[in-house]
């Protein structure tokens, strides 16, 4: 394997575990098997999924076998990664109408032709009992509540639901099943990959290593990317709203998109941030960021299109000449989309905030709102649409 090669694995990696197994599994000359694995728990995918994805697609070029696990079990016992509080679990039939969306947007990135697609379900579907409790033997008590969260709940004595202890080890499962090589995940899966290794070890198989990657803010620079919270960019928004979510992150968020999203070469990103130091605008390299995502997710040239929609409708005088930017102050916490819009105005009740919404009315920074729960962030700015005459710019104080 190539230094240059070798970089690239490394760039945008948080930790890789244990380092010196990996280095000698990838330079090694045998094909690696690769397993990320994804819970279908909401319908589409967006970009803070990607940077997983992207790492797969440089594992897959490099030669080796990549294998896109669908969680369609898995996704019942609801992983409890990062949560204070047991999540809903999901009915099979929502599993199964979200992973056939996973299935198709992923060769967005991924080769088609050497993707192995796989759903843990296979072999769960089929586990025998005695099997069941085989794997259950693998761990104890104690060492499931050295998780962060689970450790957390319990000493808050907030409840944790005995199948939510299965989910690291229906993981680890996985890994042995697939005979994985190399497990991916994000930060906060670091606990269930490393649980792959100790079921791995149980079942007598050779050990998986563990690279993870960082999770990718959403619009609002704070949290995780996320359809719950409604901070995301879906792959299949269209090039147009794609474009106008990703113009809309800071500058400084901005270069957290070029490091993890990004194909360009580290040169590029340094020259693009010394062009910023001698002067140029942000904005006009958020508008190469954003071109070069459009044109990932959708036809070559459609970022360079939807750049010229951006200019017409936000720099053409597509917007009234006397707008000036509100400063709408409210003091508690409260500040979801009905109420702003009944405050600013623009309809005369929260109820027909939430009806106008409804029948996609309400565009917010050019982008048509579909949830009423949508919440604004304090000390962001916003250009809101209601209907085809009424548009605010707002900062909420």
């Amino acid at each position: 394997m190539k230094n240059s090669e070798l970089e690239l694995l490394y760039r945008g990696s948080e930790e890789i575990i244990p380092e010196n197994e990996f280095l000698t599994q990838i330079k090694g000359k045998n094909k690696l098997r690769i397993k990320a694995g994804f819970d279908p728990t909401s319908p589409d995918l967006h970009l803070g999924h990607t940077v997983l994805i992207n790492k797969m697609k440089l594992f897959q070029d490099l030669g080796h076998e990549v294998i896109f696990l669908i969680g369609d079990f898995t996704g019942l016992v609801g992983d409890p990664s990062g949560l204070n509080e047991t999540r809903p679990v999901l009915s099979k039939e929502i599993l199964d109408k979200n992973a056939a969306t996973y299935k198709q947007q992923v060769f967005k990135i991924l080769d088609p032709d050497k993707t192995e697609i796989r759903y843990n379900s296979e072999w769960m579907d089929k586990i025998e009992p005695a099997e069941f409790i085989k794997l259950t033997s693998s761990q104890t008590v104690a060492r499931m509540l050295e998780r962060d969260d689970f450790s957390k709940r319990f000493k808050s004595q907030l409840p944790i639901s005995i199948h939510e202890f299965m989910y690291p080890l229906l993981q680890g499962y996985d890994s042995v099943q697939l005979q994985a090589d190399v497990e991916l995940g994000g930060t906060d899966q670091k606990f269930n990959l490393l649980m792959g290794r100790e079921v791995q070890k149980h079942y007598g198989k050779p050990q998986q290593s563990v690279l993870t990657v960082p999770l990718l803010e959403g619009l609002d620079g704070v949290k995780k990317m996320s359809k719950s919270l409604h901070n995301f960019i879906a792959l299949e928004d269209s090039p147009d709203e794609m474009f106008g979510k990703l113009m809309s992150i800071s500058d400084e968020l901005m270069w957290r998109y070029f490091d993890l999203l990004s194909f360009k070469k580290d040169s590029e990103l340094s020259f693009l941030k010394n062009s910023i130091q001698e002067g140029e605008n942000p904005r006009n390299i958020k508008f190469i960021l954003a071109e070069e995502l459009v044109d990932r997710f959708h036809i070559e040239g459609s970022g360079l299109i939807a750049r010229e929609t951006f200019i017409k409708r936000f720099q053409k005088g597509d917007l009234p000449d006397d707008l000036v930017e509100i400063s709408l102050n409210l003091q508690d916490s409260d500040i979801n989309l009905p109420r702003v819009l009944k405050e600013l105005g623009m309809t005369s009740s929260t109820s027909e905030a939430i009806r106008l919404i409804a029948q996609g009315g309400v565009k917010i920074d050019g982008q048509r709102i579909d949830s009423k729960d949508y919440d604004l962030i304090r000390g962001k700015g916003y250009l809101i649409q209601a209907g085809k005459r009424k548009i605010s710019k707002i900062i909420i104080s």
